[in-house]
């Protein structure tokens, strides 16, 4: 048995801490925040097998320009002189090619469906309902490009094994019994899935607890003693931490962790937003995304939470109300009948997702320090691919 710390209570570290745990070791989880909030909260709920294609990819650099010049824009790079932004967005350019994406979307497709086939058992196992759903995903589209990209998109994810059908609007409206849909078509995945992160993610930390797993919020790491190639103690504000293991699992705040151990981490901050609307009369079945505003859906038993938006903007908790009104705006465009008031400031949930450079996750033990493993980096996958993780690194 070691004694383990796990730097990060996100979803990333929570699923780390949950499998070393069964596995009989002493767990802990350190984390900054009182564990009340973070991005694995108010996220989507997406479990996504489909999106096998990496952030970085073609054409994602003129979208993202044309995008830049748009306050309600789904995607924004705040223009600023940092170094760590200058190098990130080199990598990314040079990552943004066809043959980055042939040769991700098979890693990704492995992580995603263990990932998934590890929240089928733990719907199981867990002494709780986290309302894990197979319903699958449709993307949504209204405009004759958005139409080619995503029919040559599920033309792709057949070619890699993943189920895609493209939809006529008839057939789009057939899904949805009690909402109208307008839209020029869609591509449905039938082997996605979804759940409610503010029930999985709090029930979580209670069961880990009740299984023995300590936790430590509110601790800050401000260093590492690092001996003979092994992190032999953190420091932190609350006191110095020793384990047999580390692993890293801090998110956005990865970059910063890593410099101080030495490592060159590439990590942005990607900022996105959400809002839930309570009691729904006539919910969707389907989550769905809006193709050309980037919006997700979820239902959520009887309500249902609109999620976007990827601001790159730096570590940076202030929430933009033209990016929330560009979600607002977005709905009925899709679903007319739905009127969704813009909410107010105190309604609005925000998270920096962990984006790396080439849109693939750092998983793995690592090279330079012998105790130490990295899980980090998912991007807008973190809930999705979190369970799944844990098989890349579980080898102690």
């Amino acid at each position: 048995m070691s004694k383990i710390g796990v730097i990060g209570g996100g979803i990333v570290g929570l699923s780390s801490a949950y499998y070393l745990n069964k596995a009989g070791h002493q767990v802990t989880i350190i984390d900054q925040s009182d564990l009340k909030d973070g991005c694995s909260f108010g996220n989507a709920g997406m479990i996504v097998p489909s999106h096998i294609i990496p952030l970085a990819a073609p054409g994602m650099i003129s979208k993202g320009i044309r995008w830049m010049f748009n306050s309600q824009s789904p995607f924004y790079v705040k223009p600023r002189l940092n170094g760590d932004l200058i190098k990130w967005g080199y990598h990314f350019y040079r990552s943004s090619t066809k043959k980055h994406v042939a040769k991700s979307a098979p890693e990704l497709k492995s992580l995603s469906f263990f990932s998934k086939e590890m929240y089928q058992q733990l719907a199981k196992d867990l002494p709780f309902n986290f309302g894990y759903h197979e319903r699958g995903l449709l993307m949504l589209y209204k405009s004759k490009e958005a139409e080619h990209e995503e029919t040559e998109m599920a033309k792709f994810a057949n070619q890699q094994g993943v189920e895609a059908h493209v939809l006529s609007p008839d057939e789009v409206q057939k899904m949805e019994p009690d909402v109208r849909v307008d839209v020029r078509g869609g591509i449905f995945f039938p082997g996605d899935a979804h759940l409610t992160p503010g029930k999985l993610v709090p029930l979580l930390i209670n069961h880990l607890k009740e299984q023995g797993v300590k936790f430590q919020p509110n601790t800050t790491v401000s260093d590492f003693v690092i001996e003979q190639e092994k992190i032999k103690t953190i420091k932190t504000n609350t006191g110095d931490l020793i384990f047999d293991e580390v692993v890293l699992a801090t998110g956005s705040w990865s970059g910063l962790v890593g410099a101080r151990l030495g490592l060159s981490l590439p990590m942005q901050a990607g900022k996105g937003y959400s809002f839930t609307l309570p009691d729904v009369e006539k919910n969707i079945q389907i989550p769905s995304i809006f193709i050309e505003s980037r919006v997700a859906v979820t239902p959520m038993g009887t309500s249902l939470r609109f999620g976007g938006t990827m601001e790159i903007t730096g570590v940076d908790h202030s929430i933009s109300m033209n990016r929330v009104k560009g979600i607002v705006d977005s709905i009925p465009k899709y679903y007319p009948d739905m009127n969704v008031a813009m909410p107010q400031l105190k309604d609005v949930w925000h998270g920096l997702r962990p984006c790396s450079p080439d849109g693939l996750p750092y998983i793995g033990r690592s090279s330079k320090i012998m105790n130490l493993t990295i899980a980090t980096g998912h991007s807008m996958m973190g809930l999705s691919q979190g369970p799944g993780t844990e098989s890349w690194f579980l080898k102690f």
